[in-house]
């Protein structure tokens, strides 16, 4: 089983690159399911209904979330109603939304987890105990399952995916927007990276107008944060498993550029 997972899509530059990129990337790599993280697919921070719509209708089957998930009050509803968009599992009860989905793919089945970290986040339940629940239940019903783990901290990212490590295919990181180049299958079968990096604007601060952020860090002053509108590249990761075993023969890393103009 062969998985595409793109980086965080920021705004409405990342959705038209994945637009533009994800139909030679699929003929290339012949992916049997494309994730992308979509947190900030909608002005850089949040998703709404219409920007999620976007992102399937572009070729991606699913699309998981972060701390940003509660930005835009349109999607909450769409939350409930569409397995495809997944929301961190570890939220309290009570939460619009699914943090884990189940897809059946030609291959086998495939099980999608969205969980947060907590390192200079916020204080959400442990997603270490919530991954335990979660594959009590979702390790007897997927061959294959895929963890997007949304944090801020290198250290908590790496400790979640030895702790995850030989119990599931694929432990990949988002949040950070840049990219690592610390991908590998670790020695119990799990693959892992610490960022798959962003899709969006290159010519920027993490996707958002790079005077804007220069100015906050030298004045302190608050700051509206726009998107930048300049070239654009895409970042993901391919990762191959085995549903025989249920774990990881490969993970590749990969970008690709977007050379025409784009604009906000």
């Amino acid at each position: 089983m062969r998985i595409l997972f793109i980086g965080d899509i920021i705004g409405k530059p990342g959705r038209q690159t994945v637009a533009r990129l994800l139909p030679a990337i699929a003929e290339e790599y012949a992916p049997d399911f494309v994730i992308a993280n979509g947190e900030n697919a909608a002005g850089g921070m949040g998703i709404t209904r219409d920007t999620a719509r976007e992102i399937l209708n572009a070729g991606v089957d699913a699309i998981t979330l972060g701390n940003h998930v509660w930005r835009k009050k349109d999607i909450y509803p769409y939350l409930d109603q569409d397995e495809r968009i997944i929301r961190p599992a570890n939220y309290p009860p009570g939460c619009p939304g699914r943090g884990s989905a189940v897809f059946k793919l030609e291959g086998g089945t495939l099980g999608v987890v969205n969980l947060c970290g907590r390192i200079f986040m916020e204080c959400l339940d442990n997603p270490f105990l919530a991954a335990d629940s979660i594959l009590e239940t979702l390790g007897a019903e997927t061959d294959v399952i895929l963890i997007d783990f949304h944090a801020e901290a290198t250290s908590e990212k790496s400790a979640f995916a030895w702790y995850m490590d030989g119990r599931v295919a694929a432990v990949v990181g988002t949040h950070t927007h840049v990219q690592t180049a610390d991908e590998r299958v670790l020695p119990k079968g799990t693959a892992y990276i610490t960022d798959v990096g962003m899709t969006g604007p290159s010519d920027s601060v993490i996707g958002v107008r790079k005077e804007l952020i220069i100015s906050k860090f030298l004045t302190l002053m608050p700051a509206k944060f726009e998107v930048s509108d300049n070239q654009t590249f895409l970042s993901a990761v391919i990762v191959d498993a085995d549903p025989s075993t249920h774990k990881a023969v490969g993970i590749e890393r990969l970008q690709r550029k977007r050379l025409e103009e784009v604009t906000e």
